[in-house]
Formats: C-alpha cells, sequence, structure tokens
C-alpha cells in the first residue's frame, strides 16, 4: 500500500473503505467498537513539531524504501505530505465509516487524533492557533462521522507565538523527552468534551520510564482526573493505558519502556510490573 503511494495515491479512500467492509464483515461480531485509524492527525503532528521540512533521515528512509520496493513514490502515513494525505485520509474515514455500518449497523464506529493538551505561554490565542494546526479539519469529521471520540494524550504542548517552546526549566522530563504531565489527560477530555460532544474513550494513555513507581504515580494522578471528568458528567466510557506490553516504539526501536509488562527480547518472557498490578486492583475494585 505504501509502495503505490498509500494515503497520497487518488483511489486510496476506495481502497480502506473496502478493506474496512472486509474487516467488518468477517471479524464484526468479535468486536465491541472499532476505530478507522490510529491519530489520524499524526502527518500535522509531525508537521507541528518539526516544520513542513521533512529531515535528511526521514528523505533518506523514504528513497531507501522507495528503492528497495520498486516504487516511484514511496508514502508511509506518518511522513505523508498533509496538504495531500489529510483530505485522502478524511474521505478514506467517511467511506470506511459507511462501509463498517453497512456490514455491522449497531457496531460503534469512531475516530482517535493524537490530543495533546496545548497551553499558551502568554496570549490565549497562540493556544488556538496551535489547536488549529494540529487538528485542523478533523474536529469537523469527528462530529459528522464519528459514534465516540478516542483521547490519546501523553503530555502538553506550551506554545508561543512562534510555536511549540520547550518544557519549563527544571520540569522532569519521560524517558520519550516529553513533559511528565499526567494532569494533560484531564484537559483534553474537557477540550474534546467542549469541542467535539462526542461520548468519549481514552484509547491511549502512558508514559515511557524504566522507574515502575513513575508511572504508579502517573496513573494515579491522570485517572484522578477521568473521576473528576466523569464527576462533573462528561461520558467517559474507558481508560485504555499504553502499552500492556514494553513495544517496537517507531523510530526509538524497543529502547522506551511504555509498558505494563515487560518482554525479554531475547526469550520473549513477559513479567508483570508493579504498575500492572496496581492499574488491575484498580480496575478490579472500580474505583472510577
Amino acid at each position: 500500500f505504501a509502495a503505490r503511494g498509500g494515503f497520497e495515491a487518488p483511489d486510496s479512500p476506495d481502497i480502506f473503505a473496502n478493506y474496512c467492509a472486509r474487516v467488518a464483515e468477517n471479524l464484526g461480531g468479535l468486536m465491541h467498537l472499532a476505530t478507522t485509524f490510529n491519530e489520524a492527525n499524526i502527518t500535522l503532528l509531525v508537521r507541528f513539531l518539526y516544520g513542513a521540512t521533512p529531515s535528511p533521515a526521514v528523505l533518506a528512509a523514504a528513497a531507501a524504501a522507495a528503492q528497495a520496493t520498486g516504487s516511484t513514490h514511496f508514502s508511509s502515513l506518518a511522513f505523508s505530505n498533509p496538504d495531500i494525505s489529510t483530505p485522502l485520509l478524511q474521505e478514506a474515514h467517511r467511506k470506511g465509516y459507511a462501509a463498517i455500518k453497512a456490514a455491522r449497523p449497531d457496531l460503534p464506529v469512531g475516530i482517535t487524533l493524537t490530543t495533546q493538551d496545548i497551553q499558551s505561554v502568554g496570549d490565549p490565542a497562540w493556544a488556538d492557533r496551535g489547536r488549529e494546526r494540529l487538528y485542523g479539519s478533523w474536529i469537523d469529521v469527528a462530529r459528522s462521522h464519528a459514534d465516540f471520540f478516542g483521547v490519546q494524550t501523553y503530555s502538553r504542548f506550551r506554545v508561543d507565538a512562534n510555536g511549540v517552546v520547550p518544557p519549563p526549566p527544571g520540569a522532569e522530563l519521560t524517558d520519550a523527552g516529553y513533559e511528565y504531565y499526567p494532569q494533560a489527560l484531564a484537559a483534553t477530555i474537557r477540550w474534546a468534551h467542549e469541542t467535539i460532544g462526542k461520548p468519549i474513550y481514552v484509547t491511549e494513555n502512558g508514559i515511557a520510564t524504566n522507574d515502575d513507581a513513575r508511572r504508579i504515580a502517573f496513573i494515579d494522578a491522570a485517572l484522578d482526573g477521568v473521576s473528576d471528568c466523569i464527576g462533573d458528567g462528561i461520558p467517559v466510557h474507558a481508560y485504555m493505558y499504553w502499552s500492556l506490553l514494553d513495544n517496537f516504539e517507531w523510530t526509538s526501536g524497543f529502547s522506551k519502556h511504555f509498558g505494563l509488562v515487560s518482554v525479554d527480547l531475547r526469550t520473549f518472557a513477559r513479567t508483570l510490573k508493579p504498575s500492572a498490578l496496581h492499574l488491575g486492583a484498580i480496575a478490579r475494585a472500580n474505583r472510577i
């Protein structure tokens, strides 16, 4: 799919809709809910953080992939041109949504976006401008073609007139390099409720760290925020920690540990961390 142009190919929405129909027809009865895309605005996030010009490493990787596959235009989603891919992704979502509904009318179908807490360092308009850059017209798509909205929050972005600014001096950072800020989840839930107005699922929230005590503290603080939102009448239906296992984390490989469960990369043995037992106890007690 990427070798033929990914979501920069004009017929990609129809191909994706056909895929959605096939999955829903064969697996839809096993699903509780479905989303078309994971972080559909990932291309906008990449541009938001790194600018419109791809880095030499990204260009080299795309060129190598094109050569290896014999492609004249290799396009991986995260590093596609959002000016081209975003309208096609949105059309793919609308057609995919319709295809799933045609096969399984009762299956809730939503969409997830990367939804970080954007805060202004100064003029409040700067935060509004930052949200426009991160979400663009995906807000309208979520309003019109989604039964629920998936919030995927890890931290906050502080912005000024020139874009993203570094975390405050002395701020604790996660191993992924961004600020340790579990309060971001409640803020983005409230933003999503006010802006989109659909039932909310927290489909990703977590922390990269080798200090499991900090993971437990992060989970507790994040869930305190979720509980406050529910108490205020916001329809939050689930909290899904990312991730169950220490995973292959994109360009970071296996070096970033988000998991509740550690994985021995030689034997593949899996070991529960204290944070897994902690979150499990919260769930069993139905504390929120």
